[in-house]
């Protein structure tokens, strides 16, 4: 393992990011449990398994795992149809599922998801952070963190992002609005200023969630009237005795394994979890820095076996994480020491010091998501995507509004529909070279094939021959050309003896090759 990648390699820089993590991944622990109608401990359990054991075990430098908005229209019919226990029983069968995929090796999947559609996903992701982040900002904290695509979980007022956004003006609080502003005003700093770049000890996030605890402080004290109350700071369960704390935990029911319900439940769960998780990795080597691969069936594994220890303890199923992800690259994370930290912290937390961390503003995680976002769907992003091409350009933006309007995996599934398009489309016009308007009359046609031309191509090419004028020579080039598919062999040979003779038009072959067979149909025009 090269030094870069090493566990310890990055000590300072990792365990930085694992605190920035933890701040970003704290409530979204908690909001995607309470959103999934479980308990809020629940979403504490999938961040520390999802850190300390899939951390360690994923072959990702810099992914993120625990509890998924993706999953959370899935899990919340589960438990109401179930019951808890028994749907405990679906997330071990889902992370047994997960192994299966891995070592059948499914995760070769994401390979093939075109980088338009990656962006995509990300952008749309982005615009989401910011609109569900702005509520927040201004002082409405009613939705939970982890309602990202659930607007039957929230009141008529607020389906919709902008109804939401305008809903929530009638709750603006200017305590809340003040530590917004200051707190996205440090980051900017941290992000932009020279000197305090430097600073690696103390990350801009840090920065920003230590001021809103103390700028509250000062409220507090002074200022009553911009005093930030409990209903809008981070809500961590805070048990106060031992027995407290281990009566938090659940244990499946084996005895409901009978239940078909529940095989359905998990292979949806598998399914799910492991297009959003696959679809994260592609997406995190994407923002990588360092440009490292990861091995997607490994990654398989690794959430297979975090799902099986969550949901024997009485977690939720787990995910790659691109919100979380892209905090960890942001906040400047080299190794996966970051992700096992940032667990490790969840565990210290949640035993040791929740009252410290229930001071802190949702204002101030808002400000640091809000950053995350416009990082993702920056005005840059899309003039890139412009200039590489429509090829490109036409299934990002699908992508991207399927992602906003609809939801994760709906929105990518158009990105790949349109995509595929654009691909068939193109190997039925770039099988073959020939501008006719450029061809002036007396001079010969050349129809130059490409390096592979498949049935797909037919059509076109057909087209092309039966619209070539009379009284002229074709040359057809297959020079470069590694391979042809029969049926378009065929189709030349039939224009050579048939369809040629209709307008008087010679055909010579160039470049065919022996192995084509061409040779014995077609005479001495063959060179």
């Amino acid at each position: 393992m090269s030094k870069q990648n090493s566990l310890f390699s990055s000590f300072k820089t990792d365990a930085l990011s694992g605190i920035v993590v933890l701040l970003v991944a704290l409530p979204l622990c908690l909001g995607v449990a309470v959103a999934s109608g479980a308990s809020a401990f629940s979403g504490i359990i999938t961040g520390i398994i999802g850190g300390l054991v899939v951390g360690y075990l994923s072959d990702s430098h810099v992914s993120v795992s625990g509890p998924a908005a993706s999953l959370i229209a899935i899990v919340i019919i589960a438990i109401q149809d179930l019951g808890f226990e028994a749907f405990l029983v679906a997330g071990v069968l889902a992370g047994v599922f997960q192994l299966i995929l891995g070592f059948a090796k499914a995760g070769t999947f994401s390979n093939y998801i075109p980088s338009g559609v990656i962006q995509g996903m990300l952008t749309g992701i982005g615009i989401i952070i910011i609109f569900k982040q702005i509520p927040h900002a201004i002082g409405y904290d009613k939705e939970h963190e982890g309602d990202f695509f659930n607007y039957s979980l929230t009141d008529k007022a607020d389906a919709g992002y902008f109804s939401e956004i305008i809903h929530s003006l009638n709750f603006a609080h200017s305590g809340i609005i003040l530590v917004t502003l200051i707190s996205i005003g440090l980051l900017i700093a941290f992000d932009q200023v020279p000197f305090l770049k430097k600073i690696k000890l103390l990350p801009g996030a840090l920065v920003a969630v230590i001021f809103g605890i103390l700028l509250n402080e000062i409220f507090r004290l002074f200022i009553p009237s911009f005093f930030i109350s409990k209903d809008h700071l981070v809500k961590l369960p805070a048990p106060s005795t031992f027995q407290e704390f281990t009566a938090q935990f659940s244990v499946p029911d084996f005895t409901a394994i009978s239940n078909p319900d529940i095989w359905v439940t998990a292979v949806t769960i598998a399914a799910v979890a492991s297009i959003a998780t696959l679809l994260t990795i592609e997406s995190g080597d994407r923002l990588d820095p360092y440009k490292r691969y990861s091995n997607s069936n490994t990654e398989l594994k690794a959430q297979g076996i975090g799902n099986i220890l969550s949901s024997l303890i009485g977690g939720l199923p787990m995910t790659s994480v691109i919100v979380r992800t892209s905090a960890n690259i942001d906040a400047g994370a080299r190794t996966k020491f970051s992700a096992i930290f940032h667990g490790f912290l969840l565990l210290l937390t949640v035993v040791l010091i929740p009252g410290v961390l229930n001071k802190i503003p949702m204002a101030s995680l808002a400000a640091i998501l809000l950053m995350i976002g416009l990082k993702l769907a920056s005005p840059k992003v899309f003039v890139k995507m412009w200039h590489i091409g429509k090829f490109h350009f036409i299934p990002f933006v699908v992508t991207t509004l399927g992602v906003v309007n609809l939801d994760l995996l709906k929105g990518v599934g158009l990105g790949l529909v349109v995509s595929s398009i654009f691909i068939l489309r193109g190997n039925m016009k770039l099988a073959y070279y020939f501008k006719k308007e450029a061809h002036k009359e007396g001079e010969d046609i050349h129809i130059d094939l490409a390096q592979e031309v498949s049935f797909l191509n037919k059509a076109a090419i057909k087209q092309t021959l039966a619209h070539l004028p009379e009284d002229s020579t074709v040359i057809i080039n297959a020079e470069n050309t590694v391979y042809i598919d029969y049926d378009v062999l065929e189709l030349i040979k039939d224009f050579y003896d048939n369809g040629s003779k209709e307008k008087n038009v010679e055909v010579v072959l160039k470049g065919f090759k022996e192995s084509y067979n061409i040779e014995n149909t077609i005479d001495s025009h063959v060179y």
